[in-house]
């Protein structure tokens, strides 16, 4: 399978095109002045929980070849908001980006190297020549060993060259409050503070740390972790010394349970990949669950294409997690819920036991509505519980609002998913009005109101939003379900509750670097923007068979692990679903005809490729203990059918030249 798609001839790598450049100093970078460099190119999008993965993954690489590698990160938006060059600055800033990034707000550097997929990485040898295409994240393996491949070959052809790259740092700006993520209301002593009660604690995520606001949302009354200089790490301890790694979302336990496993607060930690828990007597950090790991699909399950469900056991510190973005202490499950935005999927924790188990959720990324272990979700981010029991979620990346029926209407019934606005992946706007109709665009937080109304942080429209159900008025007569707006012209707000004197709302303004009061309008807004959908550019197709291959190079010191049969797999759909008439499904291998419609005239390919490869060398045995890797990708590709187009579409999972 390597053979077949290693290319024929050296293919120069394309000019570097877009609107502007950050972390440059200013200066415009081409690739003649990158020539004698190792450079990555990295296809991103701020909102994509994967690329934001292969940023940490890039890090130590980047650290280790630091004189001979440069990356470039080349933002290629999907969400309108996305193409502000303001909110993409933001963005560069939070994540602490240190290489280059080229605003492509057209997408023309992203179609000059055909890429297809959110994240990207395109290698490019020091003569300017592409080396390797790869789709997804966990290839950090595989791009050490090609680099210092690169490296050994140019270094005796005299074609490379070491020294710094482009970078430039931006200038530290000093603020009480970085990049603030979530925020929760203290309702009860903490740690034997009655004067705590009115506070807020927040997620101050861009200076790594957990803060206990004053009612005034300026005064910082104690922090833990990140200590005098903000730094970044994972560290147990005391206040002081503990260490978190950008921590999203926060929870507090009941009174009694706290006093029963030994702390109060409960913090998703989201970078660390782990949970940690506070105690606020003695100011104590500890991690709850979690090694540190990013949490992927193990090898054997994708080549099956089982789903885990269930209990992960009770060695919580053995486990590993994925981008835990919110957490939600249910008094219905008696059970933290946790937002695992990584994975696409809702854990609950235990925390007299210690127990992670799946709640919902396949792991596969799209909108599915489902019993809840089989159903889909997209980068969960926001969680909040009603008075009847139900959760409700923020899917950002489907930019939906979601339920999952646990109270007493689901009965003794297996937990349903049920989305209430929303389309899908690709589908957004800023529309109220009926919800089938309405459109969000990535919200990040929800929180439920007595009156059994929603709100939703819609983060990307700067918005705060209210989803209502059909109810009663005060006349008897019945309510139709709405979404109203409730306000706008916020600055990516990603958290909303209401404030203790019930006449308020106060909203964690991400981008703007603090919490705000906002007042609730007698009369709610009424916005239609319109519905989008994320503007790629198509690909003409010829209706009847069509020919789709997926390339895949196992890294240098990996090979195919086939000891159980073929170890990839193709999961293919479409919409609108009569676009294809044969060829969906799950089956395994990374080809596939399929037979397309040739009475639809455009719509969307829905691919995920999957293929599992462990440590060893080519025509040896696998030993039994060789730790395994899972690769996997999901492209969306839009289609229009012309007669006469291509016949055949190769996507690279990961290509090698």
């Amino acid at each position: 399978m390597t053979e077949t798609i290693r290319r024929a001839e050296r293919v120069r790598a394309s000019e570097l095109v877009g609107r502007g450049w950050l972390n440059t100093g200013g200066k415009q970078v081409s690739l003649e002045d990158l020539r004698g460099k190792i450079v990555i190119l990295d296809f991103w999008t701020f909102c994509c929980i994967n690329c934001l993965h292969v940023l940490d993954e890039l890090r130590p690489l980047e650290e280790r070849f630091s004189d001979i590698l440069v990356t470039v990160g080349v933002h290629s938006p999907k969400f309108e908001h996305e193409a502000d060059p303001d909110a993409l600055a933001a963005a560069v800033e939070r994540y602490e980006i240190a290489h280059p990034v080229l605003d492509d707000p057209n997408l023309v550097t992203w179609q000059a190297y055909s890429a297809r997929a959110w994240p990207t990485l395109v290698v490019v040898d020091p003569q300017g020549y592409i080396a390797a295409s790869l789709a997804g994240e966990g290839h950090v393996a595989g791009l050490t060993s090609l680099v210092e491949e690169l490296a050994a070959e140019h270094e005796a052809k005299g074609t490379l060259h070491r020294g710094d790259g482009p970078y430039v740092p931006p200038e530290p700006v000093s603020r009480t409050l970085r990049f603030p993520g979530k925020a929760v209301p203290v309702t009860r002593d903490l740690g034997g503070q009655a004067d705590s009660l009115g506070n807020f604690l927040v997620s101050d995520t861009g200076h790594h740390r957990i803060v206990e606001l004053d009612p005034d949302l300026q005064t910082v009354v104690r922090s833990w972790g990140g200590g005098e200089d903000q730094e970044k790490g994972h560290h147990d301890g005391a206040a002081d010394d503990a260490r978190f790694n950008e921590p999203q979302g926060l929870t507090v336990l009941p009174e009694a349970l706290s006093a029963q496993v030994g702390y109060d607060i409960v913090v998703a930690d989201t970078v660390n990949h782990r949970l940690r828990g506070i105690n606020t007597s003695t100011g104590s950090v500890t991690t709850l669950a979690g090694n540190g790991v990013q949490r992927l699909l193990d090898a054997e399950r994708a080549r099956a294409g089982a789903v885990e469900s269930g209990s992960l056991g009770l060695d919580p510190l053995n486990v590993s997690l994925s981008s835990p973005w919110d957490v939600l202490w249910s008094e219905t499950l008696g059970l933290v819920v946790v937002a695992m935005a990584g994975t696409h999927q809702i854990f609950t924790f235990d925390p007299r036991t210690g127990e992670l188990s799946i709640f919902a959720g396949t792991g596969l990324e799209g909108l599915l509505d489902a019993e809840a272990d089989a159903a889909w979700f997209a980068q969960t981010s926001g969680l909040t519980e009603d008075a009847a029991g139900d959760l409700w979620i923020a899917d950002s990346e489907t930019s939906s609002l979601r339920v999952i029926r646990t109270g007493a209407a689901a009965e003794a019934a297996q937990p349903a998913v049920e989305t209430l606005v929303g389309e899908g992946l690709f589908d957004f706007g800023f529309r109220d009005g009926e919800p089938g109709q309405a459109r969000l665009q990535h919200p990040l937080g929800v929180t439920a109101l007595p009156d059994g109304s929603v709100l939703v942080a819609d983060t990307y429209n700067g918005a705060i939003r209210r989803y209502r159900g059909e109810h009663l008025a005060a006349d008897g007569t019945t309510v139709a379900a709405e979404v109203s707006t409730v306000a706008r012209g916020l600055k990516e707000p990603s958290d909303v509750l209401l404030d203790a004197d019930g006449t308020s709302l106060l909203v964690v303004e991400t981008n703007a670097h603090e919490l705000v009061r906002i007042a609730i309008p007698e009369d709610y807004l009424t916005v239609d923007e319109g519905a989008s959908q994320t503007q790629r550019p198509t690909t003409a197709v010829a209706p009847g068979e069509f020919s789709l291959d997926i390339g895949f190079a196992a890294p240098t010191g990996q090979k195919l692990d086939d000891r159980w049969g073929d170890p990839t797999q193709l999961k293919i759909s479409s919409s609108p679903e009569n676009l294809l008439l044969d060829g969906g499904g799950n089956s395994e291998g990374l080809h596939r005809t399929l037979r397309l419609n040739p009475e639809v005239t455009e719509g969307v390919l829905h691919i995920t490729a999957r293929a599992a490869a462990c440590d060893g060398a080519p025509g040896e045995e696998i030993p039994m203990h060789a730790a395994c890797h899972l690769y996997q990708q999901d492209w969306g590709i839009p289609v229009r059918l012309e007669e006469g187009a291509q016949t055949e579409l190769t996507l690279d999972l990961r290509g090698v030249r």
